[in-house]
């Protein structure tokens, strides 16, 4: 058995910030190639599934100790799909058994879900989060890229409350004149279920969807229009940093949270770091460039904790609070890269 670490002094960024979350990707590949994330027409079919350009489990699993060596405590497992990357399973199981990490999370699109999600508790996954932009099968099918079943991924979300997932997270990116006819079918569906819906601003992540603010549909707007179909009052966070603001529904069934990065940025109290399939460290999910962090990943435990211990102390970034006052567009990571 391998010892329990010695505690050190967590790092804080120059914002006097700590790292608690972690968000990992395993793969770039994806199976959908949803507009405002991986559009078809800027990225190849077979983009991301070169296996020797990924962090082999072994690198991952020393990758993930140093990060909890400091702070990190939650961990989100993110793609492209995830559910992509060949025996994920027994990589979770892995993760799961390192002393400090508190809770493990993973984010898919649900169409290969109904296969693994019991492998995946088994393993020792906490958590999962779906994606779900709409439930009319015809309009899901346009915003995968034509390549989405709604049927699979609903099955996937049915097989993931079976293996003993509670409160299944389900996320949907609201555009305007796109899918904002589905915000109440989706909250209905989730009040139905027992899951927990998020509702995310559509963002300027990346270069490669055309972004444009008139896409955006302010979650205020969002939270009153939910509001007078089934009243809501707003909960307080659980934690400093959440990024979600919450509202729980007046007759107790379930609650509904907003992801307001363009209306109402939040990088304040924004303790993530973002690492991608190839080991890039991305301390900003709008950030330009990354760090390598392979080099590092062949020296000593102390070598990968100084590492990202310098890198975090380094960190300055609040893009969307900046996002207003820059003269002109910058250089983004793509969301399909960092997992969003």
């Amino acid at each position: 058995m391998n010892a329990v670490p010695q505690p050190i002094d967590l790092p804080r960024d120059a914002l006097g910030r700590p790292l608690h979350d972690l968000r990992l990707s395993v793969i770039e590949a994806c199976n959908f190639r949803c507009p405002y994330c991986m559009p078809a027409e800027r990225v190849a079919d077979d983009y991301g599934l070169d296996a020797a350009s990924r962090l082999s489990f072994d690198e991952i699993e020393r990758l993930v100790r140093g990060f909890v060596r400091v702070g990190v405590r939650k961990l989100r497992i993110t793609g492209g799909e995830p559910l992509l990357r060949r025996r994920l399973p027994e990589l979770i199981a892995r993760l799961a058994a390192i002393e400090g990490l508190d809770d493990i999370a993973l984010t898919t699109n649900g169409s290969l879900l109904a296969a693994q999600a019991r492998a995946l508790r088994d393993a020792g996954l906490h958590r999962v989060t779906v994606s779900l932009d709409t439930l009319d099968a015809v309009q899901f099918s346009t915003l995968s890229g034509g390549r989405g079943d709604l049927a699979e991924v609903l099955r996937g979300i049915g097989a993931a409350k079976a293996a003993g997932f509670a409160k299944i997270k389900l996320n949907c990116v609201v555009q305007r004149d796109v899918n904002d006819d589905e915000v109440l079918p989706l909250v209905e569906f989730a009040r139905e279920h027992g899951h927990t819906l998020r509702f995310i601003e559509y963002m300027d992540v990346g270069t490669c969807n055309d972004w444009n603010i008139q896409g955006v549909v302010p979650s205020a707007e969002l939270r009153d229009r939910i509001h007078a179909r089934w009243p809501l009052h707003a909960l307080g966070p659980q934690y400093r940093g959440e990024v979600a603001a919450r509202h729980a529904f007046d007759d107790g069934r379930g609650e509904v949270g907003f992801v307001s990065s363009i209306s109402a940025p939040f990088c304040g109290d924004c303790h993530r770091a973002r690492v991608s399939a190839d080991g890039r460290l991305y301390t900003c999910l709008f950030a330009g460039e990354g760090t390598d962090l392979r080099p590092w990943l062949g020296g000593s435990d102390a070598d990968v904790v100084e590492r990202l211990t310098g890198l975090w102390q380094a960190r300055g970034d609040r893009y969307s609070e900046l996002r207003s006052g820059l003269r002109s567009p910058r250089k983004r990571v793509e969301m399909f890269l960092v997992g969003g």
